[in-house]
């Protein structure tokens, strides 16, 4: 498999290149957990607030519409982080590919983590909009309410 010393140290200098992203990949995976937490969580509510009899539910009803904004903030944020997560893979398994083909191709392994990271940051800032939306509801931006 590997034939001389020179590609023993290639790819012992790849597999020392994929650590950083593969602590990437650990937070990533963390702020998914997260968001599939609040995602529970608000949909749970929701149940609770749409079994509701017809008089309570109306008084609860912009708490509901807001439920229903949050919980699709939250699935577009771990659409996109989760898009984040396979482009970190992508790029790590690049690296790989790399050196094993001898390719000297800097752009195959920076395009797939640009990627990541701008799904990343994309939903970094759809999180930061549900936990806005999170706030609207219990009143901590409304002090009126």
């Amino acid at each position: 498999m590997l034939n001389n010393f020179a590609e023993v140290q290639s790819v012992s200098v790849a597999i020392r290149d994929a650590v950083a992203p593969v602590f990437l990949l650990t937070g990533v995976g963390s702020i998914l957990g997260v968001l599939v937490n609040r995602l529970g969580r608000a949909v749970d509510r929701a149940r609770i607030l749409y079994g509701m009899d017809a008089e309570n539910a109306a008084k609860h009803q912009d708490e509901f519409n807001i439920l229903v904004r949050r919980t699709a903030w939250i699935r577009r944020s771990i659409g996109l982080i989760t898009l984040a997560a396979l482009c970190v893979s992508v790029s790590i398994v690049s690296l790989f590919v790399e050196v094993k083909l001898a390719l000297n191709s800097p752009d195959f392994i920076a395009l797939p983590f640009i990627a990541a990271m701008s799904f990343l940051i994309l939903g970094l800032l759809c999180f930061l909009r549900e936990i806005y939306l999170a706030s609207l509801e219990v009143g901590f931006l409304n002090p009126g309410r």
